[in-house]
């Protein structure tokens, strides 16, 4: 049993996962850094608080937090301008490599032993009709 749990953890695809989700946290916590500290400051400044959680309405008895609702929603637009503007720019510099790597002429390569011995062969003819 320990043998299959070793092969089943040692294969490709559950390191890829592991090493996916490791590197999904990591992002994550870089974007909701960027959206706390950067994006919210700037609504804050705005509109005087970083978030909307004091609104309330009443409504009866009971309150209605509207506020979290607007802040919650808030947050997914900034998170997913943040990860737009990350995407756009990986997407940029991948385009400016593909350029670049096209842009660059292709290394001719070696001819092979035959082409030689063929090309030698063609000269001697041309070289003994003169």
């Amino acid at each position: 049993m320990l043998g299959e749990f070793k092969q089943f953890v040692l294969r490709g695809n559950v390191l890829d996962l592991a090493v996916g989700v490791v590197l999904g946290v990591a992002f994550n916590a870089v974007v909701q850094a960027f959206t706390d500290g950067v994006l919210m400051a700037a609504v804050a400044a705005l509109f005087g608080e970083p978030n909307f959680d004091a609104i309330v309405w009443g409504l009866g008895d009971g309150e209605l937090r509207v506020g979290a609702l607007l802040t919650a929603l808030v947050n997914l637009l900034l998170v997913g301008l943040a990860l737009f503007a990350v995407v756009k720019a990986v997407n940029a510099l991948r385009d400016r490599a593909d350029r670049e790597e096209s842009a660059e002429p292709a290394a001719k390569p070696a001819p092979s032993d035959e082409a030689v011995l063929l090309t030698e062969i063609r000269d001697l003819l041309r070289d003994g009709r003169r």
